[in-house]
Order: structure tokens, then sequence, then C-alpha cells
């Protein structure tokens, strides 16, 4: 698999990565034995997609103690992204950015993961209670201190934004203009995918400029644009899409000319409409790596081939010309 670069510390990782979130939370059967999720790391990394995307809150901590186990065979291979300032109640999920819990949750996460060096430690959400120059102060000294190689932002809360009525990125690279003046950013974590286009406009061009890696994030459209979801099919009460306004059966049935077109692309080049999903965004920038979650062994190899995938510019061009996705992402 081609590489590709992060930040200006220009650390290398596959072109593709794999997010494990999936194998432990937000999804129907996330919960799979751990077994079948170690199969699906090791192809990953079989296949060279090496950078492997989890957070302290994904579980919550079974995602990192499932990382853990994988890399406690090959972590050489690997490059690890993992991510703290969320904690996980009983009824909500609320931020944490105090400087002195920023330093306890990275040796917690250092533990679980079995390693002593994190690649990529990003900041989950900003606390609102605490200046982000405090918090991103603290995780500066993790990078001083040799636990962590790089920092990143993860652009998660992004949408209150838009609610507030200005561009749906604007407050986030706000927040990256004022941490730069503290310590270089290495990466941002972002949604970018054909149905979720809003980074183009101003968040992948910053980063693109800056020398920022771009991690983009539910490449695939939490699973819509592979084209195996039919409309009206349902989900778990425990699956995020349950109650997501895009996967009712009236708006899934409305956007199927998203997948009609990626599937007319992929027919041309004997790929699926994921891999074309993913190939365009790698498109999008040579230092964009999506981040595709996987919880089969299955998928997470037909993710990686997407590497090889080489859109035309006639395609992309088609793929940009398809519809914008209808219904509300909030």
């Amino acid at each position: 698999m081609d590489r590709r670069t992060i930040g200006a510390a220009a650390l290398e990782v596959g072109a593709i990565g794999l997010g494990c979130m999936p194998m432990n939370w937000a999804y129907t059967g996330s919960r799979q034995r751990g077994e079948e999720s170690l199969r699906t790391v090791h192809a990953a990394l079989d296949q060279g997609s090496t950078l492997l995307d989890t957070a302290d809150m994904y579980g919550p901590f079974t995602n990192e103690h499932l990382v853990g186990r994988a890399l406690k065979e090959r972590r050489a291979e690997a490059f690890v992204s993992t991510k703290c300032g969320l904690l996980v109640g009983e009824q909500h999920i609320v931020a944490n950015g105090r400087p002195g819990y920023v330093k306890r949750a990275c040796d917690a996460s250092l533990r679980r993961l079995q390693t002593e060096t994190i690649d990529l430690y990003q900041l989950h959400r900003a606390d609102p209670e605490v200046p982000i120059e405090e918090t991103w102060g603290a995780m500066a000294e993790l990078v001083a201190a040799g636990k962590v190689r790089a920092l990143g932002l993860c652009a998660v809360g992004a949408r209150a934004s838009r609610r507030e009525g200005r561009g749906l990125y604007e407050g986030t690279i706000r927040q990256l203009e004022r941490i730069q003046q503290v310590f270089p950013v290495g990466a941002v974590e972002a949604e970018l995918s054909v149905w979720s286009r809003e980074a183009l406009r101003t968040l992948l061009p910053w980063c693109g400029a800056r020398g920022v890696g771009f991690l983009a994030a539910m490449p695939l459209g939490n699973g819509f644009l592979t084209g195996t979801l039919t409309p009206g099919q349902g989900f778990e009460p425990d699956d995020l899409r349950a109650r997501h306004p895009r996967f009712t059966a009236e708006m899934m049935a409305a956007n199927q000319p998203l997948v009609v077109g990626l599937r007319r692309v992929a027919e041309r080049h004997g790929a699926t409409p994921a891999q074309v999903a993913l190939a365009w965004v790698l498109a999008q920038g040579p230092h964009v790596v999506p981040i595709p979650g996987a919880k089969r062994e299955r998928w997470a190899v037909q993710n990686a081939e997407a590497a090889a995938v080489r859109l035309t510019a006639a395609d992309l061009a088609e793929i940009t010309a398809l519809p914008a996705a209808l219904g509300s992402w909030d």
C-alpha cells in the first residue's frame, strides 16, 4: 500500500487506516468476540493499513484494550492514534480538558495499549470550562516526556458552529489557530465522505496549507455508501444509526442516487461502491488518510484494497456532480 505523511514530523502511515471503534462501540453487534476483532486488526496490518484509530471512550476502555492485545505482537508495524478528553457516564458524555486529567488519561491509555509511546494523541473535544491552550499545553508536555509523538484535534462537536449560525468548521479553525501558538498540530480528524463534504470548503484547505494531516472520519457515511444497507431495514437500539436522521427509511431511500452513482463508477473499475468512496476521499489531497471503521476481517481487507483504485478525472467529476445528501446530519 502507498504511504502518506502526517504533519510536520512527517510520520508515515498506510494511505488507508483502520477505525477500530465499531468493534466495541456505537454499532449493532459491536461487542463481538475479541478474537474476531483481533483478526480484523491483524488483517488490516497485513494489508498495510498501519494507522489504528481508537479512543479511551470507546467501550469505554475496551477498544484500547483490544488494540493493545494486537499491538503486543506487532507494535513496530502499527501507528497508534488514540484520544482523550471525553468521559462516558450513564446518561451523558462530558468533556474534561483539565491538564491533570489529560496526563492521567494518557498514562492509562499507555497501559491499556501496552506501549511506551502513542504515535498520535488527539483531543477528542475541547472542554468549555478550560481554555484550550491549557489542555494543549498539558498534551505538549506529554510529547516532551516521550509518551506521545504528535498531537491532533478531533473536530467532534463542530456542528455547534452551524447551529449558532456560523460555518461548520469556523469554530474548529479558530481553536486550531489558538493551539498552533502553543504546540504544532500534527493532524485533524473530521468527517469527510461523498455524503459529508463540508470539510472541503475550509477545514481541509486549512490543513493542506499548513502541512497538517487530515484523518477522514466516517469516509463510508456510517456504512451507507457501501450500498449494503436497505432502506427501512431498521437498526438495533444500541446502534447510533437508529437515532440518526439520515438513516430513516425515507432518507435512506432519498439518498440512494449517491450509492447508484458510486456503483456506476465502481463497475468501470471492477471495484465496490465502498472502494470508490474511499478512493474519492484519497483523491482530495496527499495529506488525507481515510480511517474507515471495520468489525470484520473481510471488510478491513476490502477497504485496504481501495488504495489501489485509481479514479480518473472524469470519475472524480462524475462523483462530485452527485447530489448532496438529504436529511439533517445532527
